[in-house]
């Protein structure tokens, strides 16, 4: 959805976009090459496709006709190097570990995106040119319905108000996702649950079977799997999205979804989880898992048009091609990767101990 999004937006703005991927249409207004009639998501993850797609995008682009390449896969940044044209990657997930140690080796020979300033400070050292939010298209975002029964702020306002709506959890069934701290807090807090989640794969079946399932009752509605319009009605139907994860989560789609519509954010801050939220207005941050159930009884405080202006002032589709074409600017004019780096605001400098942070 992401890269659909922004590949509208640059289409909007005027540029000439061409999108390589599998299957035999697109539903962007791109350009279209396929490389592969059928589809791949079953794969996602096996080596072959992943790199067979690569190779044969690379023989297309040596053919010319491209300014810059922008590139969203794993494998696809190893080869930016036989290029003329330069390469933006978007780090999509974690760059801890092995995967940061992979980003690490490719240098400069790729400009290196991130989607949030909490990833970026993970790993401060790569090429990093710039953090670029993730974004929405103009038809998730939504006005909330107004209510005739109170003001903005009141109990009465807004369906994320509603005492009789349940609390949302809606993710990957894993324990980095924090499922379990979802059910503990909302039994605690003596409010209803919805546990929307994907169990496609075989650790998260078995997570949701023998840690997940045990711990339901009848306070707890399972959606295991929903399609893209479930979740979405989900999200309008909720008092509040709940967030008790337990790892630096580098972005969270699923925060900026739920605000769209007017559902509030109630979570633990971790990973850029503030950066997204506004806490008292669009949501409550808690420091622990104890914090969230009192945090879930104050929802009725916040407003649920807040959290649209909030998503509308910080989280477009066209605000995401902005920031990604000045990156692209910055590419073709050969602007040094050391050099944006360089240049901290001494307004953001802090001190951790004896070392100077800069972001």
């Amino acid at each position: 959805m992401v890269v659909a999004t922004l590949v509208d937006a640059l289409v909007d703005r005027g540029h000439e976009v061409t999108l390589f991927g599998a299957g035999t249409r697109t539903g962007t207004r791109a350009r279209f090459i396929s490389t592969d009639p059928d589809l791949q998501n079953a794969r996602l993850g096996e080596v072959i496709p992943a790199v067979r797609h690569t190779a044969r995008v690379n023989w297309l682009l040596s053919k010319g006709g491209y300014d810059v390449v922008h590139d969203h896969t794993i494998d696809g940044p190893m080869t930016a190097a036989v290029r003329r044209i330069p390469t933006l990657v978007t780090a999509h997930g974690p760059v801890d570990g092995e995967i940061g140690d992979y980003y690490g080796a490719l240098g400069e020979t790729v400009r290196l995106v991130s989607i949030s300033r909490a990833q970026r400070m993970r790993r401060p050292g790569l090429a990093w040119v710039g953090t670029v939010h993730n974004a929405l298209p103009p038809s998730a975002i939504e006005e909330p319905s107004p209510s005739p029964e109170g003001p903005p702020g009141s109990a009465a306002s807004g369906a994320a108000h509603d005492p009789d709506k349940p609390v949302l959890w809606l993710a990957r069934f894993t324990s980095d996702k924090g499922p379990d701290l979802a059910i503990e807090a909302c039994r605690a807090a003596g409010v209803p649950l919805v546990l929307a989640g994907k169990a496609n794969e075989k650790a998260e079946q078995r997570y949701l079977a023998e840690t997940i399932e045990p711990m339901c009752d009848d306070s707890v509605r399972l959606v295991v799997n929903g399609d893209r319009e479930t979740t979405r009605q989900l999200l309008r139907e909720a008092r509040c999205l709940i967030m008790p994860i337990r790892w630096h989560e580098p972005f969270g789609m699923v925060m900026i979804e739920a605000m769209a519509v007017g559902t509030p954010v109630v979570g633990l801050r971790r990973g850029a989880v503030p950066e997204l939220v506004r806490h008292g207005v669009t949501g409550w941050l808690a420091q622990e898992p104890e914090e969230l159930p009192a945090l879930l009884r104050r929802v009725g405080e916040l407003d649920p048009a807040a959290c649209v202006a909030h998503v509308r002032r910080n989280f477009t589709a066209a605000l995401m091609a902005e920031r990604y074409e000045r990156l692209y600017l910055d590419a073709l004019a050969g602007v040094s990767v050391r050099r944006r780096m360089v240049r901290p605001r001494k307004a953001e400098q802090t001190r951790r101990g004896d070392r100077a942070v800069r972001t």
